[in-house]
């Protein structure tokens, strides 16, 4: 996690996290902690709010006669905390999300599981018609307690430059 420290006035300083584009280096690897523990009741409460019925992700009789034998997390879910867990080391200073490609879950993760990733910075560039940012992508990879890779995935950010990111101009 990146984090600095602005002095804002006299006696008086912000923090702010996130990387600007000069801050990604085609090889780092960020490993991005704490790591998040899944509940019946976070499975349950995503798979249902986004209308997902699925049996496998919220009844357990249902999940214990499957080739799992109990309750999966819902994919989704899997993403979304992979991505939330990567935003201060890698988004925090996106203009936007590009996009996700090449999604792939590679293991099933339980309720009850621990999660944890790391993301790769695979390519750079500057952006062609914005001369205030680039664009990054990253290679976000996912385990569970026990070290199995559990999913991945690309994602392409258009991330600000030094001095061109929103916290940059505004006085908050």
């Amino acid at each position: 996690m990146v984090k600095t420290v602005k002095q804002v006035g006299e006696n008086r300083f912000r923090e702010s996290f996130g990387r600007y584009y000069e801050g990604f280096n085609i090889g780092d690897i960020y490993e991005h902690r704490p790591g998040r523990t899944i509940t019946k009741t976070d499975n349950t409460w995503f798979t249902l709010l986004t209308m997902n019925t699925h049996p496998v992700h919220f009844d357990d009789e249902y999940a214990k006669a499957s080739e799992f034998g109990k309750c999966i997390v819902c994919s989704p879910l899997t993403v979304a905390l992979m991505v939330g867990m990567s935003v201060t080391d890698c988004s925090q200073k996106a203009i936007a999300n590009l996009g996700w490609d090449d999604i792939k879950m590679t293991y099933p993760l339980f309720e009850d599981d621990t999660l944890y990733c790391e993301s790769e910075v695979v390519e750079k560039r500057e952006s062609k018609s914005r001369p205030g940012a680039g664009i990054v992508t990253i290679r976000t990879t996912g385990f569970n307690q026990d070290g199995k890779q559990v999913c991945s995935f690309i994602r392409k950010m258009l991330i600000a430059k030094e001095g061109h990111s929103v916290e940059d101009k505004i006085n908050y």
